[in-house]
C-alpha cells in the first residue's frame, strides 16, 4: 500500500520532530507541524494506519510514536530524491543561462564596438556570494561522502570528504538537518566560533565532518572563478593616429588578447562597488598599457548579487557624450532584459 499525501506529511512531521527532540511524538504535536488542519482524532487514526503499515512504532502504551527503520528509509529516500532533483534542475538551468549569457555578451561587445568605433570589453557577471543557501551530504562509498554546497547566486560547489567509517542513512540525515537548520541564510561572518563549537558538540563523533563542511562553505563563498571577458573592435585602435604607433598598438592589442590586465580593470570596478559610470583619462587608468587612452566603464547588475563590467577604450579625444550615453542605454537594456527574463 502506498502512502497518500496526508500520511506522507504526517510521517515526515513525526520523523522531523523525533529527530529534533528524541522524544516519542503525539497527535497533538503533529497537528501543529502539518498544514492539513486535521483534528487530533483524525491524526491518531492516520498514525494507527502508519503503525500498522510498519512506518512508526509505539514504544510504550499511551506514549507517542517513533519512526521505524522502514519509516526512516522512506523519509531518507523521498528527501534525498527531492534534493537531488533540485540540484540537477538548478545545474541544468545554470548551464542553459550560461550559454545564453555568453552569446548575448559577445553580441553586446560587437555592437558596442560598431556603434562607437572604439575597442570594447564586457565581463561575464560574477556572483558576489555571501550566504549559504543549501547543504546536502550524500554517500559516495564506505569511505567518502559528497558535500554539495549552494551559495548565493545559485553557485554550486561539490566537495568529496573522507570519513573514517561508513555513515548510515540516519546519520547523514541528522547531519543534513543539523547543518541546514543552523547555517542556511548565514554569511561566513555570521558563522562564528561559538556556533561552530555548538554544531560540533551536537554532531558528536562526527564533529570532524562539520569542520570540513564549514571549511568547504568558506571556500565556496570566497572562491575566485575564472573571469570571462569578451572583447571586440581592437582594430579600431588603428583609426586614431595617436594610438596607431606600432609599439603602443601592439601593447594595446596584447592587452585585449591576453585579458589578464583587463581582469585588473574589472576588479578595480568591483573594489569601488560603484554601479555608476567611471571615466579614466590617461594616467588615471589602472591598466599601464592604456595610459595614452581614455577608458569609460560601467557596471551592470543582473540580480542575485551578479555584476559585470562594460568598458569602452579609445583615444583621449573620444566622444564622451556618445560613449556615456551608449553605456547608460546599455545598462538599462540589460536591466530590462533581466527583469523580463524573471517574469
Amino acid at each position: 500500500m502506498q502512502l497518500d499525501e496526508r500520511k506522507t506529511k504526517i510521517l515526515q512531521a513525526i520523523i522531523r520532530n523525533y529527530l529534533e527532540t528524541g522524544e516519542p511524538v503525539g497527535s497533538r504535536t503533529i497537528s501543529k507541524y502539518t498544514d492539513l488542519n486535521l483534528s487530533s482524532a483524525t491524526i491518531r487514526n492516520e498514525m494507527a494506519d502508519l503503525e500498522e503499515m510498519g512506518y512508526i512504532l509505539q514504544p510504550h502504551t499511551s506514549a507517542g510514536r517513533i519512526p521505524s527503520d522502514k519509516g526512516y528509509r522512506f523519509y531518507v529516500d523521498t528527501m534525498m530524491e527531492a534534493k537531488e532533483r533540485e540540484v540537477v534542475e538548478m545545474k541544468e538551468m545554470l548551464l542553459e543561462r550560461q550559454d545564453k549569457m555568453e552569446t548575448l555578451l559577445k553580441q553586446v561587445a560587437k555592437v558596442l564596438a560598431q556603434n562607437t568605433q572604439y575597442a570594447t570589453m564586457i565581463s561575464a557577471p560574477q556572483t558576489h556570494r555571501n550566504k549559504v543557501k543549501f547543504i546536502q551530504l550524500s554517500r559516495v562509498d564506505a569511505d567518502q561522502i559528497l558535500a554539495v554546497i549552494v551559495v548565493e547566486g545559485n553557485v554550486i560547489k561539490n566537495n568529496i570528504l573522507s570519513v573514517t567509517q561508513e555513515l548510515t542513512d540516519e546519520t547523514l540525515l541528522k547531519l543534513n538537518i543539523l547543518l541546514n537548520t543552523h547555517l542556511n541564510g548565514l554569511s561566513m561572518e555570521e558563522i562564528n566560533l561559538g556556533m561552530i563549537a555548538a554544531l560540533k558538540q551536537q554532531a558528536g563523533i562526527h564533529s570532524d565532518i562539520v569542520s570540513e563542511v564549514i571549511d568547504a562553505v568558506a571556500e565556496a563563498i570566497k572562491a575566485d572563478e575564472d573571469l570571462q571577458i569578451y572583447t571586440s573592435g581592437t582594430n579600431n585602435i588603428f583609426r586614431y593616429p595617436e594610438l596607431a604607433d606600432q609599439q603602443k598598438a601592439s601593447e594595446l592589442i596584447n592587452t585585449f588578447e591576453e585579458k589578464q590586465l583587463l581582469s585588473g580593470l574589472v576588479q578595480n570596478m568591483n573594489d569601488e562597488e560603484s554601479t555608476g559610470i567611471q571615466v579614466y583619462i590617461g594616467d588615471e587608468t589602472p591598466v599601464q598599457t592604456m595610459k595614452d587612452c581614455s577608458v569609460v566603464t560601467a557596471t551592470y547588475e543582473l540580480g542575485e548579487g551578479m555584476k559585470g563590467t562594460i568598458g569602452i577604450i579609445g583615444p583621449k579625444r573620444m566622444d564622451y557624450d556618445k560613449v556615456i550615453g551608449t553605456l547608460r542605454t546599455l545598462q538599462n537594456q540589460l536591466d530590462e532584459l533581466y527583469h523580463k527574463d524573471k517574469s
